[in-house]
């Protein structure tokens, strides 16, 4: 049961402008019309060109084991070190990320593994049902297919390792299966047989174009009166502990209730409604291959790697690594190059040469969880982001709990692990 949901005035429902968007700000305003509330979106960067262009496209509901491990500590000097590595550090921003950086080592103690893995297996569940009527809404179904994916591995060693982790998986629910390099050969012919072996999820999904997702959701929120401005949100009006307007450069916009969920954007947001986030970004890149000379049947993923491989409406996507840079530094296209070297190591018939290369910003905290509830200061706002790499995974899901807090409704879940006061 909420015990601080915002306070929307009661009687009709009232206006409420979203900060944000992406997949998780156009589910939000979706869920919010449903309710019968007015929406306007607000975001300083063009509809469409964000994460939601660039991301994996996986719906990974099979997610519930945090980023940050026992022992991931002992990968550190390696980050720094190896500038190409699945996960690096810029040296020249670790001042900035060191609280950040501890934090998330502490994440990675056995007793908050499992209490982060609990809350993400809540938050995940019902992830792509909740999808399948967005998209129907939007006319969009067939963009969304479910086929599972692969995990493969290329050593031994990595395959043991990963075994402790499908453990926890499979205590969550999750249904995975171990496959021989046979079996993987034999669902995806393109696979080399230099592995040692995978895993198989069979109930995750993919979308065939996750920008496609974006703007048909986006496109449903118009046809049923929401606007989407294109401002730079600088602060709000608050008084008596309500925000009674978003301020832009451009103007002022009154509202009866607000949702941050700007993604990489949301820090400052946040901190004018009262709360202190330690929100970093990673940068993650990829690779679009139009004519990729392979045919896959459902995602390939390589933790090796830090690699995901996706085949979508417009050819085979490479995505993936985590670069820890913050969001100013340019974009070491090298990184990119190591993609198509990897995609190489897994696919050897492979064809980069007409590959086009992205560089984007997950917005990400430390324990792996997003911020999902009522800003501490502003009690008809709510904050939503956060969500590192299952962004597109938990669009819908997020809209859903967000509609609620909004309504004052209890939420589905138990919204203590998302609270951004947790820090």
């Amino acid at each position: 049961m909420l015990t601080n949901a915002p306070d929307l005035p009661a009687g009709p429902p009232g206006h409420v402008a979203v900060v944000g968007t992406g997949i998780i700000g156009v589910c939000c305003a979706r869920a919010l019309q449903r309710d019968g509330h007015r929406v306007t979106l607000i975001d300083r960067n063009p509809l469409g060109e964000g994460a939601s262009f660039g991301n994996s496209s996986v719906l990974a509901t099979e997610s519930v084991v945090p980023v940050a491990t026992p022992g991931i500590w002992r990968q550190v000097p390696k980050m720094l070190l190896d500038p190409l590595g699945p996960l690096s550090l810029r040296w020249q921003y670790l001042p900035q990320l060191t609280p950040w950086l501890l934090r998330f080592l502490a994440a990675s103690r056995p007793e908050a593994v499992e209490r982060i893995s609990l809350a993400l297996q809540a938050l995940l569940d019902d992830a792509i049902p909740s999808y399948r009527q967005l998209l129907k809404d939007a006319g969009a179904e067939e963009l969304l297919v479910r086929r599972g994916w692969i995990a493969a591995y290329t050593t031994e060693a990595g395959l043991q390792s990963y075994r402790r982790l499908a453990e926890l998986q499979h205590r969550r629910g999750v249904e995975v299966a171990e496959l021989s390099v046979a079996e993987m050969r034999q669902m995806e012919p393109a696979l080399t047989p230099e592995l040692a072996g995978g895993f198989y999820y069979p109930q995750v999904a993919h979308a065939l174009d996750p920008q496609r997702v974006l703007l048909a959701l986006a496109e449903l929120v118009q046809r049923h009166g929401g606007r989407i401005l294109r401002r730079d949100v600088v602060g709000f009006r608050v008084a008596e502990g309500r925000v009674e307007a978003v301020e832009t450069t451009d103007d002022s916009l009154d509202c009866d209730a607000v949702v941050v969920a700007a993604g990489a954007w949301s820090k400052e947001l946040a901190k004018r409604l009262g709360v202190k986030v330690p929100l970093d970004t990673e940068r993650g890149y990829h690779l679009t291959i139009p004519t990729p000379g392979i045919a896959l049947s459902r995602p390939v993923y390589s933790t090796e790697f830090g690699m995901a491989c996706t085949p979508l409406a417009s050819g085979l996507r490479l995505g993936g690594t985590v670069e820890l840079g913050g969001p100013v530094a340019a974009p070491n296209w090298k990184r990119a190059q190591v993609l198509a070297k990897r995609g190489l190591q897994l696919f050897p018939d492979l064809d980069t040469r007409e590959a086009s290369r992205w560089m984007g910003f997950r917005p990400s905290l430390p324990d792996s969880l997003p911020v999902l509830g009522p800003a501490p200061r502003a009690s008809n706002a709510v904050l939503a982001f956060g969500h590192g790499h299952l962004g597109l995974t938990l669009g819908a899901r997020t809209g859903r709990l967000v509609a609620d807090l909004v309504a004052g409704r209890p939420a589905a879940i138990d919204l203590a692990p998302f609270a951004a006061t947790r820090f």
